[in-house]
């Protein structure tokens, strides 16, 4: 099936299968995708302990940051991308396209750059201890030194989804996650790197799918070209992709901000113990939580499409369906980590203090768990719409405007414990904004009408790019 054909079905075919077969694959290449960061937790707390954890969970902020780079790029583009083809504009997705290629290469620069510069006072910013420093330079430097093949992969992923091939785009997450499964061993272990072995397997791995990806575009696989004559920044696509994309870019830099705040709390009121234990609560909740994300990536280019395309009853099922199905997987997430949170800890660590404190964490984080479904398909919702004001207040609700400072005012009274609080304390309010806006929005989310005027950013359509 070519990429026209494709994209067609985004409009014609039932919405029950085409979210299934657009989300199956994002919520396998999600969760193959969150594996690597488990085996990587799993690997260097038996080779390294539960300081080497400490340290990567101390540098991890770095590479979210290069993350909601990529995020920003890829989710903002494929907005526009999914709507110019929905509109049978394809010349605009391409140009739109090469301009997003200009604008990774700057990015990559800027990463080189930063590994020589701003590395090692930015981890002592970020909590890095004299005991875990060394450890987390070893770890964050090559990853920002390969910055071109992370920010490439991760951008170029979601566009491959906007233009209707989930397949593929799953494919391009699960590869480089197989591969630095099979390379932490190797690197970790039986080299004796351990947590810069770690970081040596995930640049291995993310510089192979990007010369796959690459590959895709360059010989007609793609309904998108790379073309030289289109590289030059245009200043309206670059606009428009920067606003589409900044709610991405707050919560992931957000969620820096937040893993920053969290540390400090913890080293100062536990010590690195503590960050350690929080940096495996993590990854099993980015474990859990991935198959959320893997649905709203495939409710994205469907919503966006048939918005471009007019076919507002078949955006509202889209819209209603995916409701449902968040809310009744965040529902299964919470009876899980109700029942089993020490089963997840053992998988990372003997150490009973260690499984002790990690799933008295994981109860309080996870206690309301089951709406975490509807905050995370709001801020996707208006960014497929191309509704950035909403979206990036929505983005911005749980991690910034609640989690943060409750991060940094409840350990203040409560310790350790205080830090676990903050986590459903936030996503009580978050759910609550999350909900205000969706009915204040009902209109716009259910018939298409924005005659509501509260979404903020509406007018991003008519300010579209043009030949």
């Amino acid at each position: 099936m070519n990429q026209k054909d494709q994209s067609t079905r985004l409009e014609t075919e039932p919405i029950p299968k085409l979210l299934k077969r657009l989300s199956i694959p994002a919520i396998i290449g999600m969760i193959v995708m969150a594996l690597y960061n488990v085996v990587d937790t799993i690997f260097i707390s038996y080779a390294v302990g539960i300081d080497g954890v400490a340290a990567v969970t101390i540098a991890f902020p770095i590479m979210i940051i290069m993350m909601a780079v990529a995020a920003a790029l890829g989710i903002g583009g494929s907005s526009i991308i999914s709507r110019r083809l929905g509109e049978k504009r394809e010349a605009d997705a391409n140009r739109v396209f090469s301009n997003i290629i200009t604008l990774i290469l700057g990015i990559s620069v800027i990463g080189v750059i930063a590994s020589f510069t701003v590395l090692e006072p930015l981890l002592r910013l970020f909590g890095a201890t004299p005991m875990i420093l060394q450890y987390a330079i070893d770890y964050i430097f090559p990853i920002t030194m390969a910055t071109i093949f992370f920010t490439f992969s991760f951008t170029t992923n979601a566009i491959i989804r906007a233009e209707g091939n989930a397949r593929f785009a799953m494919m391009t997450m699960i590869i480089p996650s197989v591969l630095n499964i099979i390379l932490d061993p190797i690197f970790i272990i039986w080299l004796d790197m351990g947590v810069q072995g770690a970081a040596i397997a995930t640049v291995i791995s993310q510089a192979s799918i990007s010369f796959i990806v690459l590959q895709y575009f360059l010989t007609g696989k793609s309904s998108l070209r790379i073309r030289i004559s289109e590289m030059v920044p245009q200043l309206a696509i670059v606009k428009e992709v920067i606003i589409i994309g900044l709610p991405a870019f707050v919560r992931q830099v957000a969620g820096s901000v937040m893993m920053v705040a969290i540390n400090a709390m913890l080293i100062l009121h536990g010590g690195e113990f503590y960050v350690g234990v929080f940096g495996i609560v993590q990854r099993v909740s980015m474990f859990a939580l991935m198959p959320m994300m893997g649905i709203l990536q495939g409710m994205q280019p469907i919503v966006g499409y048939n918005y471009g395309a007019n076919q507002l009853e078949r955006m509202r099922e889209t819209i209603i369906l995916g409701l449902k199905v968040v809310t009744a997987f965040s529902t299964f997430v919470f009876v899980i980590m109700m029942v089993f949170p020490g089963v997840f800890m053992r998988i990372f660590s003997p150490d009973p203090t260690v499984i002790q404190a990690g799933s008295d964490g994981m109860r309080i984080m996870f206690a309301l768990a089951f709406l975490i479904g509807a905050q995370v398909v709001s801020g996707g919702l208006y960014q497929a719409l191309g509704k950035a004001k909403p979206a990036l207040i929505l983005s911005m609700s749980r991690q910034v405007l609640f989690l943060i400072p409750l991060v940094l005012i409840l350990p203040q009274f409560f310790g350790v414990w205080g830090v676990w609080i903050a986590f459903p304390l936030a996503d009580i309010l978050s759910f609550s904004l999350s909900i205000f806006f969706m009915y204040r929005d009902r209109k716009l989310f259910f018939t298409g009408d924005d005659s509501s005027g509260g979404s903020g950013g509406m007018k991003l359509q008519e300010e579209a790019v043009s030949t």
